[in-house]
């Protein structure tokens, strides 16, 4: 079993799209998987998606995660994409670490979040299985426009970033689309999502290789 996190201690990143985007991923581009999305956040955004997901779309089974813990997960499932809440640090940080293996770390274009994920990386690497390489961890710059006067601050951030950036998501009413629908952002049509499907593609190759495993 994979098991991939999608985490920050900041709010407001886009941690759920993007772990929606993942699970639907999986579950629409391989054969005869199970794919199990968890949603540690009392918000229950994830959830509320799968809620939405059309039932003739390859199947995702959700778990409450924030009432349930991974009490209800199947040991057949095959990747288990994890929606983290925000504000998790000490003690409860590293006790979420303990259900992953993958750790992808969204991050906005502004100063005020920049260094937020600038703390919350420092405090995550001092985390035992952070600081053993148990766990991978990388980057994802989300909701990024290339009109911001911040964007070169924003290459500049993650250039000094000793973890890798996997790649820039734009900031696009895809995936708004997507979300109403229950639907990943490689569910879209082509017309409509084929920029998106661009952005995606060094961050599902990254997922998929051995080199987002410990």
């Amino acid at each position: 079993m994979r098991r991939y996190m999608v985490l920050n201690a900041k709010g407001g990143v886009g941690k759920s799209t993007i772990a929606t985007s993942i699970a639907a991923y999986f579950a629409s581009q391989w054969e005869n998987v199970n794919v199990t999305l968890a949603d540690f956040d009392p918000q229950q955004s994830s959830m509320d998606w799968l809620s939405l997901r059309p039932p003739e779309r390859p199947a995702i089974t959700g778990i409450n995660a924030y009432r349930d813990g991974l009490k209800g997960l199947s040991p057949a499932t095959d990747f288990l994409v994890m929606d983290a809440r925000a504000s998790t640090h000490g003690p409860d940080l590293t006790a979420l670490i303990r259900h992953a293996e993958t750790i992808l770390i969204p991050v906005l274009p502004s100063t005020v979040d920049m260094k937020a994920c600038t703390r919350f990386i420092e405090e995550l690497q001092k985390v035992g299985r952070v600081e053993r390489k148990e766990v991978k961890i990388a980057v994802i710059a989300n909701r990024v426009r290339e009109t911001y006067s911040v964007f070169g601050e924003l290459q500049e951030y993650l250039d000094t970033l000793k973890i890798p950036c996997l790649g820039h998501l734009r900031d696009a009413q895809n995936y708004v689309r997507a979300y109403t629908r229950g639907l990943g952002i490689h569910e879209l049509p082509p017309y409509l999502a084929w920029p998106d499907w661009e952005q995606w593609e060094p961050i599902v190759k990254w997922l998929e290789s051995k080199r987002s495993q410990p």
